[in-house]
Formats: C-alpha cells, sequence, structure tokens
C-alpha cells in the first residue's frame, strides 16, 4: 500500500472513533471527554500506520509506536485522572451555552471533527517514519530523535505530576507554582509535549519524510498559540504572583530564571 492509501485509511478509522465519542458525549452531556482521547487517537494511529506497513524497516517501526504509545496512554490516563467526577471544562460550557439546543450536533464539527481532523494531519510523521524501508539501521537522526523525545517526556510528566502534588497541599491555594520543572519555563507540559512531536519528526526524517514537517509545527502552534500557552496564561494573570513569575520564567522554551 501506498503512503496516501494507508493514510486515507487511519483517516475512516479516526472519523469513526471521534464519531463514537461524539455519541458518548451526547449521552455523558460532556464534550470534553475528547480531550482524554487525544493521546489515545495517535496511539492508535500509530498501530494501523505499524499494521499496514510491513515492507518498513522493523526498528524503526517499533521504536516509533513504542515512543507513540508510551506518551499517548501516559497523557490519557493523566487527563483521565485529572478530570475524573469533574463538570465539563469551561471551555465547552461555553459553547454549549451559547449554541444553546443546537449544541449536540454543533459539538459534532466544532469539537470532534475538528479534533479528529487535526489529529489526522498531524500523525503523518508516524506513518512516514514506519513506511520507509532505507536505511536499513537507526541513524544518529534517529538517535537525536530520541534525546528530544526523552527530554519532551521529562518534562511533560514532570510537571504534570509535581502541578498535581502542588495543588493536593491546602497550604498552596491561591499560589503559584515556580517549583522544579515549572522554575524553568512557565509551561513544561506543553513545552514536552511540543518537544516529543519533534522527536517524532527526526526519526521520520531518518526514513525520508523530512517533509512533513509541517506536523509538529502546528502541534507547536496550537500548544503556544491557540489552545495551550495563550488561553490558559488569560485565566492566570490576574492571579497574585503571577505577573512577577511572568517577569522571571521563560513562557515555553525552558531557561534560567531572570531574576
Amino acid at each position: 500500500m501506498s503512503f496516501w492509501s494507508i493514510y486515507l485509511s487511519a483517516s475512516l478509522v479516526i472519523l469513526g472513533l471521534m464519531t463514537l465519542l461524539w455519541m458518548v458525549s451526547l449521552v455523558l452531556k460532556n464534550s470534553s471527554i475528547v480531550d482524554i482521547f487525544w493521546g489515545t487517537g495517535f496511539v492508535i494511529s500509530a498501530w494501523v500506520y505499524f499494521t499496514l506497513t510491513p515492507d518498513g524497516f522493523p526498528m524503526r517501526k517499533w521504536l516509533m509506536v513504542i515512543l507513540v504509545t508510551v506518551w499517548g496512554l501516559r497523557l490519557s490516563l493523566y487527563i483521565f485522572w485529572r478530570n475524573r467526577g469533574k463538570p465539563e471544562d469551561f471551555r465547552y460550557q461555553v459553547w454549549r451555552k451559547d449554541a444553546g439546543s443546537n449544541w449536540w450536533w454543533l459539538s459534532f464539527f466544532r469539537v470532534f471533527l475538528l479534533q479528529g481532523f487535526l489529529m489526522w494531519i498531524i500523525s503523518a510523521p508516524l506513518l512516514a517514519g514506519q513506511i520507509g524501508q532505507k536505511p536499513i539501521n537507526l541513524t544518529l537522526v534517529d538517535m537525536l530523535g530520541v534525546f528530544i523525545w526523552v527530554i519532551g517526556f521529562y518534562f511533560e510528566s514532570a510537571g504534570d505530576f509535581q502541578l498535581a502534588r502542588f495543588k493536593a497541599n491546602p497550604e498552596n491555594k491561591g499560589k503559584v507554582m515556580d517549583r522544579g520543572v515549572w522554575r524553568f519555563t512557565r509551561h513544561p507540559n506543553y513545552f514536552g509535549d511540543s518537544a516529543q512531536w519533534w522527536g517524532f519528526y527526526l526519526i521520520a526524517v531518518a526514513s525520508g519524510g523530512w517533509w512533513t514537517i509541517f506536523s509538529p509545527i502546528l502541534m507547536t502552534f496550537f500548544l503556544v498559540r491557540v489552545s495551550g500557552v495563550a488561553l490558559l496564561e488569560k485565566t492566570l494573570e490576574t492571579r497574585p504572583g503571577y505577573k512577577e513569575y511572568i517577569d522571571r520564567t521563560s513562557a515555553f522554551i525552558p531557561w534560567f530564571p531572570r531574576k
């Protein structure tokens, strides 16, 4: 099978997954369940690509699919744990209120179909890295990709863990988290997510998939400008002490705190 036939096959799988999630959300009256399955959707896509690329270099295929699975399942499990027992995310509550009785069908296009489309587009390196038959060895570019992925995984997972522990302490209520990896970047989880996708991309580059650079660029753009840093900081900028935190701490790429 060609790249495009496999890629289109994955789009149908993603469409089916998002349609199923949409129907579940109607029963639960909670559109934010889509966030839980963001990482899992990429895991499913990666395994679809793994299955449909029998001629790809096995070591690179296993490397790619294992890294994606670790990233995606950790992210989904964390979001599930974080959101359990909580109401629908405030973003979807606002959209639900604005749409009124039309939300049941608008949510399919505005939330589930849109996220499914982005998932499909961004997943391109996961296929490009697995379909290539050459080189028949792991290269320095592969190793660089793994190295960047490890850095990203550390910042994302450590950031989530440290923040959860910080919030669990009642004495920290109303305070700004500026410890651990949060000393070096105001958004270690978003930086880590972006870095891991640049790692996936480099593994794809090693197999000839240099042209899928739009994927990590898109992921980074959305994390910084759309659904990540920009959106979150609007809700935090009025918190006591956060302006001082902004003045001394890098917004995205980790760096030493400014005095």
